[in-house]
């Protein structure tokens, strides 16, 4: 399998937000930022399975995750923010003290 080219978004889940109170190294939340959703397409395309590690990586770093099919839109992957994504963010704040989160082109590929 080659690595691909998506767009990585992040955001707070509902369910990150349930496990919050149990702290960051509860077993719920960890499970909530670790894992990444993608189009069941793109999945197909890169032929995975529900489960299976993915690395990603952008210029300034890599993270391994899990993954499983979303309700995402091709071509979009999403993992919940936290610890797992940020090596992948870049310093620039564009002058807002808060790096970009959203929109940050990474490949992803089989890990392992």
């Amino acid at each position: 399998m080659s690595e691909r080219r998506f767009t990585l978004i992040t955001g707070r889940t509902t369910k990150q937000g349930r496990s919050i109170h149990l702290g960051k190294e509860a077993t719920e939340y960890l499970e909530e930022i670790s894992t990444l959703q993608m189009n069941p397409k793109d999945v197909e395309a890169l032929q995975l399975k529900d489960g299976e590690q993915v690395r990603l990586k952008t210029p300034y770093g890599s993270t391994v995750v899990k993954f499983k099919k979303g309700d995402i839109p091709q071509g979009l992957i999403f993992v919940a923010y936290g610890g797992f994504i940020n090596s992948l963010v870049g310093p620039d704040t564009q002058a807002t003290g808060m790096p970009n989160t959203k929109g940050i082109e990474v490949e992803v590929e089989r890990y392992g």
